[in-house]
């Protein structure tokens, strides 16, 4: 049946500092005019010479949003339900060497949790945990969804990869969106970084998007942590990948978001930073690659540039977010996953919206069954 793992597998031998430094001006030109881009298209927007044309780049880019997505921003927001994760992601705060507190809500926290961020008027949610696997932590999953879902009615996951039926089991339990990071492209890369436990498997979570689509989720999310690698090998590849699943799953959106990774535990720093430019740019070669996916900007990145990035592309803004384990009930709970820079609120952010011409949207969709 294939699967995306042979696309990357297709580049291998790919030079791409020789090919993005062949790049010239007029070649970025070229691309501009066109309607549909090839991939050496696409990542000829990622190359040095088109940072000459970001300005051209930026009208194409704000028009396709215009065109496909009107003025309309999805608004969401994570609850963290357990920090316990069994992997050695040297990035992440969640890893299982951290000298952290460990928590799992109860389900009275969770619906605590729920109740809190409903009285802010979403109704968009995205349900995190580190990775904990087993049958246990599944059920657990499911619960935590069962309970939610009186408070809202688009429910996503950002876990473990799981196989087919277990993605089933959560979609029938009312799970409607996936998000999976492949964090890291660079096979190498993905091996030095993730030392031990099952996120070691480069392959598994490689295929795990794939999964999400067979087993029906409405939507699935996808990116790269950018900071990890180089970042126009990395900003090409998950833009091939939701290529890839957007043209084989037609029954499913897809969406790209562009977490950068600023530090992480044990003074850790990213080896390959990415600038507020370099940003911009990776943006707007994603909207005009792919017109029709949704592009998530989280609270990773401060309240100032998240404005002057909206009308870049950006179709879904995270709001009100608190990356720790009941962030949202209790005042005191311990570090989170990573540090949120934009720290406004939901109405905060809603206002912003709404005072540059945009319509939050709190509630993407309802399910009917």
């Amino acid at each position: 049946m294939g699967s995306f793992y042979e696309q990357i597998e297709a580049y291998a031998s790919f030079d791409f500092a020789g090919f993005l430094g062949r790049v010239t001006p007029r070649q970025v030109d070229l691309v501009l005019k066109k309607d549909f881009l090839s991939p050496l298209d696409f990542l000829t927007l990622l190359s040095p010479a088109a940072l000459e044309r970001l300005e051209a780049m930026a009208q194409k880019a704000h028009r396709l949003t215009r065109q496909h997505f009107g003025r309309v921003i999805q608004l969401y927001t994570p609850i963290y339900l357990a920090n316990y994760c069994v992997n050695h992601c040297l990035y992440c705060n969640f890893n299982h060497r951290s000298d952290i507190n460990r928590r799992q809500l109860t389900e009275a926290e969770i619906e605590r949790e729920a109740e809190a961020i409903a009285a802010t008027g979403l109704r968009q949610i995205l349900l995190l945990t580190g990775e904990k696997p087993g049958k246990d932590a599944l059920d657990y999953l499911i619960r935590s969804v069962e309970i939610v879902r009186k408070h809202f009615t688009a429910i996503g996951i950002e876990v473990n990869p799981m196989d087919v039926d277990e993605y089933r089991r959560l979609a029938a339990a009312g799970v409607d969106s996936l998000t999976i990071y492949q964090e890291v492209y660079d096979r190498s890369v993905y091996d030095r970084l993730h030392p031990a436990g099952p996120k070691k498997d480069y392959r598994w979570r490689l295929d795990a998007p794939e999964r999400g689509c067979q087993a029906g989720f409405r939507a699935v999310n996808i990116g790269a942590l950018l900071g990890l690698n180089h970042w126009p090998s990395e900003a090409f590849f998950t833009g091939l990948h939701a290529s890839y699943l957007q043209n084989k799953y037609l029954g499913t959106e897809i969406g790209i978001a562009v977490p950068r990774i600023k530090a992480g535990p044990g003074n850790y720093q990213p080896e390959a930073p990415v600038t507020d430019r370099d940003l911009v740019q990776i943006l707007l070669a994603f909207r005009l690659f792919m017109p029709r996916a949704g592009i998530t900007l989280s609270t990773r990145e401060p309240a100032e540039l998240r404005n002057h990035l909206l009308p870049l592309g950006i179709t879904r803004m995270s709001a009100g977010s608190n990356t720790a384990v009941g962030g949202h009930i209790d005042d005191e709970a311990d570090e989170g996953q990573f540090h949120v820079s934009d720290e406004r609120s939901v109405d905060e952010v809603r206002q912003m919206l709404i005072a540059k011409g945009y319509q939050p949207v709190h509630q993407d969709w309802h399910s009917l069954a």
